[in-house]
């Protein structure tokens, strides 16, 4: 075991407690998170003014898990209202419901549910939030995240990781560059800023260049 993972496991348990996205007007993006997705000031969700410049696919995306399909057409309608564009109108999937949106400043977020089925009153609450990231080595990436403090939950190969989120924190997950591109319904070509940050144990810079900082 490295000193950077020794460290790692004996003093801390790394997961994302914040994610800050940088955006080119603070303001108007604040309006569209509250409209869009109900996210305030104490919400895990910050934004900050855009330091790097940024084209076509940044490698990620948000997605907020909710109970039922009202809930994914509830959150799709209030950020389409505020200005987000639908990349893909909801529908019902092989694995369940939702859609893919991005909002006004260039970030892509799927609101998705496991259910295919109303079978309840529409609500506005989210069950989990995950953050999926498009890497150049899966593997090398897992291990990075490993030796950083964050616990596998689910891997599937060199295609697919998912690492734990313990209590109210938000889920990371690893793809490959193409296949985030592609489950996003976008061109996976992009250069410059990935302009989002995570709010963590510690302050570091992965090999694809997203950026973490000590919460």
């Amino acid at each position: 075991m490295s000193k950077t993972s020794a460290y790692v496991k004996e003093n801390t348990v790394n997961a994302i407690q914040t994610v800050t996205l940088e955006v080119d007007d603070t303001a108007a993006a604040e309006a569209f998170y509250a409209a869009a997705f109900d996210l305030g000031e104490d919400s895990w969700l910050r934004v900050r003014p855009a330091k790097d410049p940024s084209t076509g696919f940044r490698g990620f995306a948000l997605s907020l898990v909710v109970a039922q399909p009202g809930t994914v057409d509830s959150f799709a309608e209030t950020a389409v209202a505020a200005g987000a564009t639908a990349i893909k109108a909801p529908e019902k999937s092989l694995w369940g419901y939702g859609c893919v949106l991005k909002d006004p400043s260039g970030n892509i977020w799927k609101i998705a549910t496991s259910q295919k089925k109303q079978t309840g009153p529409v609500n506005r609450e989210v069950e989990s939030v995950n953050v999926g990231i498009g890497v150049a080595d899966v593997a090398a990436t897992k291990q990075f995240y490993i030796d950083h403090g964050l616990t596998v939950a689910k891997s599937f190969g060199r295609k697919y990781v998912e690492f734990e989120a313990p209590g109210d924190t938000v889920s990371l997950s690893l793809y490959s560059r193409k296949f985030a591109a592609k489950t996003s319904f976008v061109s996976p070509e992009g250069d410059g800023s990935h302009r989002i940050v995570f709010g963590g144990a510690e302050t570091f810079t992965d090999a694809d260049g997203f950026e973490w900082e000590a919460a």
